[in-house]
């Protein structure tokens, strides 16, 4: 349990790391805005970023996600109770589940066709949300039958 706790808290860590690099300006993994914004966001004819903003409050999020997953496994101390954590932890479960199988549907195909977006979404993105899906499910329903 404590592994996958830590899995999730690292890889979460590091998506919310590239979003704030993101956020200041880096273009990484692009040449410049528009290449980004088509590596990493594929939606139909963008040509710039999110905002800053925008970059910075998905970080916040998954700031908050990384740590859901070692407050569950006991990591450190929290204030809610095992039943909101394991309620949080189905919750977050949910969000990836559903951007995970969101990235094989048609209508998402259409909303984000850019290249390399599209094929990396299907290659990468969506499994890797599947995955977190998976590990959140997985530590919700381990902590609520301990």
């Amino acid at each position: 349990m404590t592994l996958i706790a830590l899995a999730l808290t690292v890889v979460l860590t590091f998506v919310a790391g590239l979003h704030v690099y993101w956020g200041i300006g880096g273009v990484w993994p692009g040449t410049d805005q528009p290449s980004l914004a088509r590596a990493v966001a594929g939606f139909r004819g963008i040509d710039a970023m999110p905002s800053p903003t925008a970059c910075f409050a998905v970080a916040a999020c998954l700031v908050l996600a990384a740590l859901w997953p070692s407050a569950l496994a006991g990591l450190f101390a929290s204030p809610f109770q095992l039943a909101g954590l394991v309620a949080g932890a189905v919750m977050l479960a949910l969000v990836f589940l559903a951007r995970g199988i969101a990235g094989f549907t048609p209508a998402w195909r259409r909303l984000t066709p850019e290249e390399p977006f599209a094929t990396n979404d299907r290659r990468f993105f969506s499994p890797l949300c599947l995955a977190l899906g998976a590990g959140f499910l997985f530590l919700a329903f381990e902590r609520a039958l301990s």
